[in-house]
């Protein structure tokens, strides 16, 4: 048993979690991989060949890696923990005229709590991903901290991580960039794995294609929603459309067809499916209710703090207020005008470079 501890990390086969796990290993602890396979990507019916974390490739690559440092690897296979929750939600959400984000429900409620119950089987006192970002601590608990990378950073995505995971996670990229990760993986004599290219795929969706997964999941969503319109801000008809679930906030592209001027998606409305377009100020938002909150650095997300506010993961932020509304739920205001502010999607507040906490969009306001 290593002095500094034995810790269990998520080996997905790709260059970050792969470094992340040689990196420890060098360090000097005992390193036990794991593969969870989460997905088989040939029971959803895609016409694309399987990449990305659940493939055999990737599995493959992993192992290879464990045998080569000599530590050991295991695989496992939480396909029904995994389906039950974020693939259902995910079908659920976009039924109900909102932009699920799957990574985040399952990194907080499927990944993690997969790695910790292993972890105590296989007596494994820390656990570690191959995620940038950096842990902090102050008066007692543990918070997400940005990567030095900013544009690598996924501190976003772990919002909704608890208390006793923070305290056991272990984020050894966090310190380096992009680039040092690579040339440690060329340093080390994985040349193939230093080129390997970034996957941004949802792991059950590699085609990117989440209208053909709705449609092969639900076979008869297509007839059920077909014949909904499309309107303007008065209520204008502009068109027909094959049905809400298969559009999202700020949408502009495969509308299915042409209006004169571009146009973007500024509304659903499951319940009539009618779908709002306008042009892209139509998509501006001055505040926003967001609920499920995790307050990550405080106890409680303090009454009025000034924070700057994520509404996606590519978004560089805005300065905004929050507010209390209940323990659950917070209200939150935008110093300047937002766009495509999309229910279902996860809010994010941060102050510099501290996650304070986030929750869930379900609604916005002009």
């Amino acid at each position: 048993m290593s002095k500094l501890g034995r810790v269990l990390v998520a080996m997905s086969g790709g260059i970050d979690s792969t470094v992340a796990a040689m990196m420890l290993h060098e360090e000097g602890y005992e390193v036990v991989g794991i593969t969870m396979k989460t997905w088989d990507y040939a029971s959803s019916g895609g016409s694309k060949k399987e990449t990305g974390c659940c493939s055999l490739e990737s599995i493959n690559d992993a192992r290879e890696v464990a045998v080569k440092m000599g530590f050991h690897h295991f695989i496992i296979d939480i396909r029904e923990e995994f389906g039950d929750f974020v693939i259902d939600n995910f079908v659920d959400e976009y039924i109900a005229g909102r932009t699920p984000n799957p990574c985040v429900l399952c990194n907080t409620h499927i990944k993690w709590r997969a790695l910790l119950k292993r972890a105590d089987a296989m007596d494994c006192e820390f656990i570690a991903t191959g995620h940038y970002a950096l842990i902090g601590e102050e008066g007692g608990r543990r918070y997400i901290k940005k990567a030095k990378d900013a544009s690598k950073d996924q501190s976003y995505v772990l919002w909704g991580l608890d208390q006793d995971c923070l305290y056991r996670t272990m984020y050894p990229l966090g310190k380096y960039l992009k680039s040092e990760i690579r040339q440690l993986a060329f340093d080390w004599g994985y040349e193939e794995l230093s080129k390997k290219p970034e996957s941004y795929e949802i792991c059950f969706v590699p085609d990117n294609d989440y209208r053909g997964f709705l449609k092969r999941r639900l076979p008869e969503l297509e007839q059920q929603v077909s014949g909904g319109v499309f309107v303007n801000s008065d209520g204008d008809v502009l068109g027909e459309h094959e049905g809400y679930p298969f559009f999202t906030i700020g949408q502009r592209r495969g509308l299915g067809r042409a209006f004169g001027e571009p146009m973007y998606v500024s509304e659903i409305r499951p319940e009539s499916n009618t779908v709002v377009l306008g042009p892209v100020e139509g998509l501006v938002r001055s505040a926003m209710s967001v609920y499920k909150i995790n307050a990550m650095k405080y106890e409680v997300i303090p009454d009025g703090m000034e924070v700057v506010t994520k509404v996606r993961y590519g978004d560089s932020g805005t300065l905004s207020e929050v507010f209390q509304t209940n323990n659950n739920k917070v209200d939150v205001k935008f110093y300047a005008g937002v766009k495509g502010v999309a229910p279902g999607q996860s809010a994010v507040f941060f102050d510099g470079d501290d996650l304070i906490g986030g929750g869930i969009i379900y609604n916005s306001q002009i």
